[in-house]
């Protein structure tokens, strides 16, 4: 199977610090890939290279088997790679089909075009589809996003990538200040991303998390990657090991060559 996303040998610099010191990964469709590490390991400048919000000064990226280089956020939506932040950008005043919507409302015309207004109908029917896909239910969808709960916000955030065709998605600590039964929801979710063919980068300190719906686990330390292993394959106190630094497989394999 070939790999939906590569990242070969990427290198970003700030000055004189070098955040992201040549890593190279690969995910494949239908997995949960969970990227870890300590504070300032280099996980949110590695996925802004791979999102464009960062140009990488060495390295390549492939996806889908073409190289491909972000000059734009907005280009990396468009090729199929969506970013869900911690914020959600999300706009608290409107409802949910407007931010599923948001900043690509569909229109409908009067008076031959020289009049076009919200189509709000064809707008609410899209959105309950594709939440219905996801198996996400709302009271209704006319009520602002600022009278959701921290879990329904990151469904409707995941519904708009959904809407908008992602075909790898990227979720940034999603279950941060969630209670349990609203992480539990949300890593439901991520099953149901991978279930329908969109594979998933998931970064999160919250190791339970992770260990609970990926295939892979990556950790970066200082920059570097220092070991990829199989989730099955290995436990908590061995990960925070190579978080802290304490292993490093880039190491070991440097000293027995």
């Amino acid at each position: 199977m070939e790999p939906m996303l590569s990242v070969r040998n990427l290198v970003k610099r700030f000055g004189g610090l070098v955040a992201v010191n040549h890593v190279s990964l690969d995910i494949y469709p239908d997995e949960v890939v969970g990227l870890v590490g300590d504070n300032a390991a280099g996980k949110s400048t590695l996925i802004k290279c791979i999102s464009g919000v960062y140009h990488p000064e060495e390295g390549e990226i492939y996806f889908e088997g073409k190289q491909i280089f972000f000059s734009r956020p907005i280009d990396a939506r468009e090729a199929g790679i969506e970013t869900i932040y911690q914020d959600l950008a999300l706009a608290n005043n409107l409802n949910v089909s407007a931010n599923i919507f948001m900043g690509r409302e569909v229109k409908k015309n009067y008076l031959g075009g020289l009049v076009r207004v919200l189509d709000e109908d064809y707008m609410l029917d899209a959105s309950k589809k594709v939440l219905d896909q996801l198996d996400i239910r709302f009271s209704s969808l006319v009520q602002k996003i600022e009278n959701l709960s921290g879990g329904q916000r990151q469904a409707v955030a995941i519904a708009r990538a959904m809407y908008w065709n992602a075909r790898l998605m990227i979720m940034d600590e999603p279950t941060n200040n969630l209670g349990v039964v609203e992480q539990r929801k949300v890593l439901d979710l991520i099953h149901r991303l991978r279930d329908q063919g969109v594979p998933v980068i998931l970064i999160s300190h919250t190791l339970p998390d992770v260990f609970a719906v990926t295939d892979r686990i990556i950790v970066l330390h200082r920059g570097h990657k220092v070991t990829e292993k199989r989730t099955s394959e290995t436990n908590s106190q061995e990960i925070v090991q190579y978080m802290v630094g304490a292993l490093d497989d880039t190491r070991l394999e440097s000293e027995t060559t």
